[in-house]
């Protein structure tokens, strides 16, 4: 997907400490204050980072975007599930053509 485009950059703050932000877009605390929604668009339909003295404290997504996060981490839970399942011994293998 486009928004899941995501560039690793480093923003150094502090005595040389890096810190990893995950988007390519960041803004501060004091940018998502003044205009909440405005930063949120800045992203693009993706995540923003938020920044608190250049050490990202959260970052703000858009509604669809964490509903696809979720159903993300949803499907590999169901994944994780299926394959334990496959593990079991008394796993029985079952084609399609004979249900």
């Amino acid at each position: 997907m486009v928004f899941l485009k995501i560039l690793l950059m480093y923003l150094t703050a502090g005595e040389n400490m890096a810190y990893q932000v995950l988007t390519t877009t960041a803004a501060s605390i004091t940018d998502l204050k003044r205009n909440p929604m405005g930063t949120l668009e800045e992203g693009e339909g993706g995540a923003v980072a938020i920044l608190n003295r250049n050490e990202p404290a959260f970052y703000c997504v858009p509604p669809e975007l964490y509903a696809y996060y979720l159903e993300l981490a949803e499907d590999a839970e169901l994944n994780l599930i299926a394959d334990k399942r496959l593990e079991d011994p008394e796993f029985v293998s079952v084609s399609f053509d004979d249900l």
